[in-house]
């Protein structure tokens, strides 16, 4: 190689060194600058990507911060709520269904701990869980709830507030948890759920839950959840069994 060779090869190299660091890189601050998300080809803030919670809320959500309304971080029964809640931790091997590989539900499903995969057009969110095949779809179409009540995942539309995604769950059962530690709900129960990407590998998930027939006021929970990158991020197959039944 001549020495005009190797000097071109250098500001070559150079050229393409400044325009690597100078092209902005998602989730990093520039001049100060907050992280900005990426778009969808629907021009839609991009929450695609596998997820998984960052910390363990599924085995008690008044345990580890996750409860940030109220301030004492205690879930508000009414009457008899609380005692409800206890006496289904005794039970919780035949009580709580997701042992029979039942459907956990919403907002339980967000942080079941397994992973789960965020897909999205312009009409739908779609959301796949490792758990169980289970999935549950969020419409973005604008389109009213179904009058169709009994819904184990509820029945879920959308809509954005920014570059947060803004669900509305209804249409429940009465027969999920909210954890593994027996805290419960009615048929009356809905979810507001929002989901807002925080930086290139993290989203904040957020559910305020009301239920006038089992607490004295609507709640807040928080969870941040971690993005599973690099080429062996994937949902597995995973095929449950009833723990109930010691099958």
């Amino acid at each position: 190689m001549t020495d005009q060779s190797k000097r071109l090869l250098v500001v070559v190299a150079g050229v393409a060194a400044l325009c690597v660091s100078a092209a902005p890189v998602s989730g990093q601050k520039k001049d100060g600058k907050a992280f900005i998300v990426s778009k969808t080809w629907h021009n839609q803030p991009d929450l695609q990507g596998i997820w998984l919670p960052a910390a363990k809320a599924v085995d008690n959500l008044e345990k580890g911060g996750f409860i940030k309304d109220p301030a004492n971080g205690k879930i508000p029964y009414a009457s008899g709520g609380a005692a409800k809640r206890d006496q289904n931790a005794k039970t919780a091997k035949s009580a709580d269904l997701v042992n029979k590989c039942y459907m956990p539900g919403v907002p339980r499903l967000m942080y079941m701990g397994y992973p789960f995969q965020i897909f999205q057009t312009d009409k739908y969110v779609a959301i796949v869980s490792e758990y169980a095949h289970v999935y549950r779809m969020i419409y973005m179409d604008g389109t009213g709830h179904l009058d169709f009540p009994d819904l184990w995942n509820g029945d879920s539309r959308g809509h954005w507030d920014g570059e947060t995604l803004v669900s509305d769950v209804t249409n429940f059962n009465a027969l999920t948890w909210l954890d593994k530690a027996g805290n419960h709900h009615g048929n009356q129960l809905h979810v507001t759920e929002r989901f807002t990407r925080t930086g290139p590998d993290s989203l904040l998930y957020e559910a305020t839950i009301s239920d006038p027939m089992v607490f004295t006021k609507d709640w807040k929970i928080a969870v941040p959840m971690v993005q599973k990158t690099g080429p062996t991020a994937r949902l597995m197959e995973y095929e449950c069994q009833d723990l109930a039944s010691g099958q």
